[in-house]
């Protein structure tokens, strides 16, 4: 199914979530490399390739965000009390605002850049500029901005991840599969019942 159900995610939603997860993993090697390699050229090469990945995240995650918008969201899993749900989703939250405003950091960076190094995407068109004055005072701004909103992503990213290994492996509740287009193993809530206090002891 392309659209949500009740019980999971439809198959739009799932491309992109792990589309964006695996393209924002890439772009942390891509935004630390540079660091450790001598060769301006590669070095530059890299840095396109950085920027470029980055107006995709951001393209996706505005189609994601659409996209979730003409959807109804899975109900809360039997697994789940009212206050994890309400910190998954503020986490889910989170990670969708941070999909948006990092790569939007990112531009704001090189378009206040002194060096005025243009951008090119996929070496197949020049992104414009942000309308930003520049400066090197504005240029450390925003790079500080973007690397720790960056970790920031990364750190509550492999909390989300734990947390669904967490129910997957250990609670045995179903609520990765949402995210996986599995039906069928959904557990009864009497059945729930009884894992979670075994989990608990």
């Amino acid at each position: 199914m392309l659209r949500n159900r009740d019980d999971s995610y439809g198959s739009i939603a799932i491309l992109f979530h792990w589309t964006i997860a695996a393209l924002f993993v890439g772009q942390m090697l891509l935004g630390l490399v540079p660091r450790w390699i001598e060769s301006m050229a590669l070095q530059f090469t890299l840095i396109q390739w950085h920027k470029s990945f980055g107006f995709l995240i951001l393209a996706l995650a505005a189609l994601r965000l659409l996209w979730a918008g003409a959807n109804r969201w899975p109900q809360r899993p039997p697994s789940l009390g009212q206050g994890e749900w309400l910190a998954a989703k503020s986490v889910q939250a989170s990670l969708y605002l941070l999909m948006l405003v990092v790569p939007l950091t990112g531009w704001a960076l090189v378009s206040t850049s002194t060096l005025r190094i243009p951008s090119f995407a996929f070496d197949l068109a020049v992104v414009p500029d942000l309308p930003m004055l520049r400066s090197e005072a504005a240029e450390d701004f925003w790079r500080v901005t973007h690397q720790w909103l960056a970790y920031a992503t990364a750190a509550i990213a492999t909390g989300h991840m734990m947390a669904a290994l967490h129910h997957h492996f250990w609670l045995r509740d179903g609520v990765l599969r949402r995210m996986l287009n599995m039906r069928g193993n959904e557990p009864s809530g009497e059945e729930e019942t009884r894992r979670r206090e075994t989990a608990r002891r």
